[in-house]
């Protein structure tokens, strides 16, 4: 009997088929809450993670478009919840969530994200008071980044126009709240700093959650305020909330009203400042004529007598006249006896006289050479007539010349000097004192 006859047999492919169908079609939307651990982010930009609690884990997705739609970002360790749907990836036989909506357990998303945008920014030095710029002291023209309608830019106003009503104000109206609410306060920033004669920006909009003061808590926001060449204030919520763009601004008000007390001076302040310092300024004066009057008066009584002054420069100037030129008759004396040594010692050191002196001796050193020459030629001479003389003493022409001869076998031409050398009939060379002749041996005689 055939065991599996009766029995349906699927492959791994049909089961993993079937599986999926009853998981996604089951669990095709669910919440689920647990504690990411793995957290992977490769090039593509999707999130891989495990979502897990004491006694189990789950592979879970996080896409790219849901992921960049969060207002933080998830990390090991935390604590979601999140909504999701089941998946089966039949390759492997896995299921894993993809999430499409993920909020943190305990704090709340939103202070997350202002905590890691905070974090993030600071990092960057967006915060640091090397940054700030000083507010101007009176600006003559103020942009208001605030919502057209509600308290805020009617305080601003009514406060501005108390306490200096020339000053113009530009409003820029933009939404405070909703997701197209930092767009539109980031071109409304940019669009300012191109209008020329903006002197300073108020960024104001009234208090609320922490939800609806979101939009000042936006990157992009915080970004353009940084980047404002005009001075930028932050006057947004109450005192007591606190936004990314208070951080970054340059001033932080407490309140739109306080923003534009700060930016605003009060006339009538102004007015009291010029006329104290009026008051000042022609005290100074008065102060400063009564010191000069009596400093002239004291000159007037050390110069009473003016001619009797000028007798008594007259006279010192004569003395010094004549000091000065007794001294300058004593410098040039002085001055005369210092040049007669000084020409005293060039005569002395001249090179004239030690030319005559040594040409003097040249001379004598050139005639006692000459005379020595003369001498040592006449010696070379006498001593060459006695070597001439030896020489022609020692020389056989001189022996030939007293009537010698020298014999010398032919045709060797060597001398003869012993007669066993020669036989009868052998040719012999004679020389004598002039002329050379040969001659025949007819016989040899023995001594």
């Amino acid at each position: 009997m055939d065991l599996f006859a009766s029995r349906e047999v699927l492959t791994v492919t049909e089961l993993t088929r079937q599986v999926q169908d009853v998981l996604e079609a089951t669990f095709d939307q669910l919440w689920v809450e647990g504690e990411i651990s793995n957290l992977r982010r490769p090039a593509s930009g999707h999130l891989y993670f495990t979502l897990k609690d004491e006694e189990s884990q789950v592979r879970a997705v996080l896409f790219r478009p849901v992921a960049r739609g969060l207002r933080f970002d998830l990390e090991d360790g935390m604590h979601i919840l999140c909504r999701a749907r089941m998946n089966v990836y039949r390759p492997r036989g896995e299921y894993q969530l993809v999430l499409d909506y993920a909020e943190p357990r305990g704090l709340g998303a939103l202070q997350i994200a202002f905590e890691q945008l905070k974090a993030k920014l600071q990092a960057e030095g967006l915060f640091e008071p090397v940054h700030k710029k000083p507010l101007p002291f009176l600006p003559a023209r103020i942009g208001v980044v605030t919502s057209p309608s509600g308290a805020v830019i009617r305080d601003i106003l009514n406060i501005t126009k108390r306490r200096f009503p020339s000053v113009d104000i530009l409003v820029a109206p933009v939404r405070v709240q909703g997701a197209e609410a930092p767009a539109e306060i980031v071109e409304a920033l940019h669009l300012l700093n191109e209008i020329p004669g903006i002197d300073v920006i108020i960024v104001a909009r009234g208090g609320g959650s922490l939800e609806d003061l979101m939009a000042f808590n936006d990157e992009g926001v915080a970004r353009a305020i940084f980047a404002s060449r005009v001075p930028v204030v932050s006057a947004v919520g109450h005192e007591i909330d606190f936004t990314i763009a208070d951080f970054v601004a340059d001033v932080r008000a407490p309140t739109p009203s306080a923003a534009a007390e700060l930016v605003v001076p009060r006339r009538g302040d102004l007015v009291q400042q010029v006329r104290a310092l009026s008051v000042r300024a022609a005290r100074a004066v008065v102060r400063n004529l009564k010191i000069r009057r009596e400093r002239l008066e004291k000159m007037t009584e050390r110069v009473r007598d003016p001619r009797r002054r000028l007798v008594d420069l007259r006279l010192g100037l004569d003395e010094r006249f004549n000091n000065l030129a007794a001294a300058l008759a004593r410098r040039v004396g002085a001055e005369r006896e210092r040049l007669r040594r000084f020409e005293t010692h060039l005569q002395y050191l001249s090179p004239s006289a030690k030319l005559a002196t040594l040409a003097f001796v040249l001379d004598n050193l050139r005639k006692v050479m000459v005379t020595g020459i003369f001498r040592l030629v006449e010696t070379l001479r006498a001593r060459l007539a006695g070597h001439t003389a030896m020489l022609d003493s020692l020389s056989p022409l001189s022996v030939l010349a007293r009537g010698y001869a020298i014999a010398r076998t032919v045709p060797e031409g060597r001398v003869i000097r012993d007669a066993k050398d020669l036989a009868a009939g052998d040719p012999v060379g004679i020389n004598v004192a002039k002329g050379r002749f040969n001659a025949v041996v007819t016989t040899i005689e023995e001594e």
